[in-house]
């Protein structure tokens, strides 16, 4: 599960794996394609590459 703040519908909630939409490997880390319980698209940046501003506040292209 991730924890994921949705800046669409404004909540803060628990996505599930199955919500998963893709993931992408990069420099950067690893981002995390969801789509949220609204149905917007978010993305999460996790990994050790990741610092931690970036993976509380994901700035991805392939999120949009």
């Amino acid at each position: 599960m991730f924890d994921h703040h949705c800046p669409t519908c404004g909540k803060r909630q628990l996505l599930f794996p199955s919500q998963i939409t893709g993931m992408v490997n990069d420099e950067h880390g690893i981002t995390v394609l969801l789509t949220c319980w609204c149905g917007a698209p978010a993305a999460i940046r996790t990994g050790r590459a990741a610092t931690s501003s970036a993976a509380r506040e994901p700035e991805h292209a392939l999120a949009s």
